[in-house]
């Protein structure tokens, strides 16, 4: 059995391989919609989601299978003191797969142990949010048409986003990959990222507090907002939240071939005006997410 609980359970080679089965259900959708007609798929979200939520549902119907589970952790019965272990094997007796979000670091690791079948992270915490990292890599892939020889920003909350270090993490296995890091001082990429990842490959980065100024050097501009829910206070959440915010002004600096990719959601950190910029991806990036998780559950599900 099968788990993916951080995006390097993933060998390059399989990732690519999940991109070509993504690119042939966008281009084929048809062969796909009975892939998965009987299974069953619990999506347990401790934590509130839109997008992932909803994508994996939409997968799961797109291929035929139907999909059982909450989104909201009161009305689980982990309100009565049942173990997250607990609530998870129940579910996994009666599903094919469990899709799991966790505000904890490490709390789908820890369900894996228990579960009757594949288990799918869907974000814990500040750590791992794999599946959108394979949103990611599928949407540079298509609107770069490849994933290496990039230089790619990464701008806003650099310590808590987990989608930043896990997407990190995977580009560091392709070739040519610069990385720029974009944040204040409070928010920098944590050390365990930037010694065990980037120093450890030899990986070639920069850190900066200046957007401005090095916009026109990047392929891609990997947007996060500031994150409200993994402050400690309201003080410093406030004082950091409008750190960085894309206008079209500072668009004029970019590269006409540049891509703006945001995991979403969105709050201010790109001002609305952008969004017809054919440069700004992020919405095809959330359909894009859909099709990449059809290809995981698939290949989870071995079928």
């Amino acid at each position: 059995m099968r788990n993916l609980i951080d995006i390097m359970d993933l060998s390059v080679e399989e990732i690519d391989g999940l991109i070509d089965v993504a690119q042939d259900i966008v281009e084929n959708p048809d062969k796909y919609t009975e892939k998965c007609k009987n299974k069953v798929m619990a999506t347990l979200f401790f934590e509130p989601s839109t997008r992932t939520r909803l994508s994996f549902e939409s997968a799961m119907y797109g291929l035929g299978g139907s999909v059982l589970g909450f989104s909201d952790a009161g009305s689980s019965s982990t309100t009565k003191g049942e173990s997250v272990s607990d609530t998870v094997r129940t579910a996994s007796i009666y599903s094919d797969i469990v899709v799991m979000r966790h505000p904890k670091e490490g709390a789908p690791l820890v369900a894996s142990y228990s579960s009757e079948c594949p288990i799918i992270n869907a974000g814990d915490g500040g750590h791992n949010h794999p599946t959108q990292t394979l949103t990611d890599l599928f949407t540079i892939k298509k609107e770069m048409g490849r994933l290496t020889d990039l230089t790619v920003g990464f701008c806003g909350d650099l310590k808590f986003g987990r989608t930043v270090h896990s997407l990190i993490s995977a580009l560091s296995r392709y070739t040519g990959i610069k990385f720029v890091l974009i944040s204040p001082d409070e928010l920098k990429l944590p050390g365990y990222i930037k010694d065990g990842v980037l120093e450890k490959n030899g990986l070639t980065y920069t850190e900066t507090k200046d957007l401005d100024g090095v916009i026109g050097e990047l392929d891609i501009l990997y947007m996060t907002r500031v994150q409200r829910e993994r402050f400690f206070n309201e003080e410093d959440y406030l004082r950091l939240k409008d750190s960085y915010i894309l206008t079209s002004d500072k668009m004029k600096h970019a590269s006409k071939d540049m891509r703006v990719l945001h995991p979403l959601p969105r709050v201010n950190e790109i001002h609305v005006d952008i969004d017809d910029d054919p440069r700004a991806a992020y919405f095809r990036q959330v359909r894009n997410g859909k099709y990449i998780r059809m290809a995981l559950v698939m290949k989870l599900l071995g079928v």
